[in-house]
């Protein structure tokens, strides 16, 4: 679900002969498809796609067995960490309309925490000091989010609640216990009719119980597998992704997590004062969990600057067999979404897929 902690802790070549991909038109220069070439190329990627809305990039193969070409934008992919982004503006609908508080203390909504002094806020910016779930979890087992919270409260909090930093799945674990209590509904039900039914993302959707397989058009993907780790780089297509929740589980298309970002910020789906609060109760984050230096951690959402001025705000995910980056960039410069079909969360595979996004959004101003 996100960069180094989810592939070392949950969930975690074939030579490609030539990448595959449209010509890049005049707005959007050649930096874009050169980083995705040399994914494939250098980082052993099997296949990578950078799309803006108006402009597909893919490189390499969306099959390592038969050979076939990348999916273009209309193909389905796991959402990771990207998730987060939607549940956080989901809690902040709850907030907006008067149900909770920012500094609520979540054990009035969640009982297993009604002795820590964790608030919503805190567990929206990544601060509550909760352990880890993923890296405790069987995941020739899975269970329920009260059991992979009882998993996390084994361990001793990470730092004292509101004192520090620290990513951890378990806080988004959490929201969506906490929306859960508080609309009356499931969070993922709660999410589909406040965040993608108003802005009609018909192409993502929260995998059912048991649903292993991706619906619809997708690239196969690769990487180790959380239940045989043994085994080395395989086809990892195949994952649980209803069990990844609240803090990973959805699933999408590069138009649909563009269209969401834009809907965010550009106040389809909250009030202003809501956005402006998450995008502006921000930690400094630059050089943890591979987030560039002058990154900044709010509600979900992470700000990473670009080379050619200003910033993005997205989030970034990873599972073992995928890794996305993107976000909505300041200054009209654009939305894009880059992902590649294996994890691709540090070294030289970060920087490429991190420069791939930087290309397309700065394609402008070259």
């Amino acid at each position: 679900m996100h960069r180094k902690r989810l592939a070392a802790a949950v969930l975690l070549a074939a030579t490609l002969t030539g990448a595959l991909a449209p010509m890049a038109t005049a707005h959007q220069p050649d930096h874009v498809q050169r980083q995705l070439d040399l994914l494939v190329e250098r980082g052993g990627v099997p296949g990578a796609l950078a799309h803006d809305g108006r402009t597909t990039h893919t490189a390499g193969v969306a099959d390592l067995e038969s050979g076939r070409p990348m999916v273009d934008a209309r193909g389905r992919f796991r959402l990771a960490s990207n998730t987060k982004a939607f549940t956080a503006a989901a809690v902040m609908r709850l907030v907006a309309d008067g149900h909770i508080r920012l500094d609520d203390r979540v054990g009035a909504y969640v009982p297993q925490l009604t002795e820590r002094t964790i608030t919503v806020r805190q567990l929206l910016k990544q601060t509550s000091g909760l352990p880890e779930y993923t890296s405790l979890v069987d995941w020739n087992r899975p269970g329920t989010a009260q059991d992979y919270l009882a998993l996390a409260l084994t361990e001793k909090p990470v730092f004292e609640s509101g004192t520090d930093w620290g990513y951890s799945n378990t806080n988004y674990l959490v929201l969506g216990m906490v929306i859960d209590e508080v609309s009356g509904v499931d969070f993922r039900t709660y999410i589909e009719r406040t965040i993608l039914r108003p802005l009609r993302l018909d192409d993502t959707y929260w995998p059912a119980p048991g649903e292993l397989t991706l619906r619809g058009p997708h690239a196969r993907n690769y990487g180790v597998h959380p239940a045989r780790p043994g085994a080395g780089r395989v086809d990892v297509t195949e994952l649980p992704g209803y069990e990844f929740g609240a803090s990973g589980g959805l699933v999408s298309t590069p138009g649909d997590l563009n269209a969401f970002w834009d809907g965010l910020f550009g106040g389809r789906l909250l009030p202003g004062w809501a956005v402006r609060l998450m995008a502006r109760d921000t930690t400094d984050v630059g050089g943890r969990d591979g987030y560039p230096a002058g990154s900044r951690y709010g509600y979900g959402i992470v700000s990473i600057p670009l080379s050619c001025g200003g910033v993005y705000w997205g989030h970034g995910g990873d599972l073992p067999g995928n890794s996305v980056g993107g976000g909505r960039a300041t200054a009209g410069r654009g939305t894009v979404t880059v992902y590649t079909t294996t994890w691709a969360a540090e070294g030289e595979n970060l920087r490429l897929l991190q420069g791939a996004v930087d290309a397309a959004l700065c394609a402008r101003k070259r």
